[in-house]
């Protein structure tokens, strides 16, 4: 997890597929393509305020890094099955029209074969590796790779992190996000993301 409120580190990405929509927030352009670096799909939506980028994590790449901090082989299969993102968030808001942004991942809604759900977030993971007796430092470590549940961003600022979204890969899903700026609360969907497949490059 990464936050920063100044700086150009985040690397303009290749649009395959791009539209506009109308939501509750006016214009929301969405887009669908392939990360340059991470050279896997993205779903991204952004408004005249924040942008929002889901990169898609091969469960390999979940495997590795969590069992270089401390997971047992077991504990970093449960995290390379349940569906990882990594995630960008943004405040692209300027000093003339500057308005904070926070959102909340428990008002978020994955929608998969037609039944909603909600995202595991830090919260959920922290009971969970408590009852597994998973050791404080690879919990620290997880907690702080994690996308926070809650957040506020001010102009400027952005954030990224991991995001689990508890379904087994390859699964299909939409995702609805909601967030408040400029006084009010707003909502769009993302439609079709894909968990990654739980495949084996070399």
């Amino acid at each position: 997890m990464f936050n920063k409120s100044s700086g150009k580190t985040f690397l303009p990405l290749l649009a395959l597929l791009s539209f506009s929509s109308l939501s509750m927030s006016g214009e929301v352009v969405q887009s669908q393509g392939v990360d340059k670096v991470a050279k896997l799909p993205y779903w991204q939506i952004k408004t005249r305020g924040m942008s929002l980028r889901l990169v898609q994590r091969l469960p390999d790449q979940s495997r590795a890094f969590y069992m270089a901090r401390g997971f047992s082989e077991q504990h970093a299969e449960i995290i390379a099955q349940s569906c990882v993102f990594q995630t960008v968030f943004r405040n692209i808001t300027s000093d003339k029209n500057a308005s904070p942004v926070n959102y909340n991942l428990r008002k978020w809604v994955v929608v998969f074969k037609g039944q909603k759900q909600g995202m595991k977030v830090r919260e959920d993971w922290k009971k969970e590796w408590q009852k597994r007796k998973v050791s404080m430092a690879s919990q620290i470590a997880f907690e702080w790779g994690l996308f926070p549940t809650k957040q506020v961003y001010e102009a400027g600022d952005y954030n990224w992190g991991i995001s689990i979204f508890d379904l087994k890969p390859g699964s299909q899903f939409d995702l609805k996000v909601s967030w408040t700026q400029f006084g009010k609360n707003y909502q769009s969907w993302i439609k079709n993301i894909k968990c990654a497949a739980d495949i084996h490059p070399e």
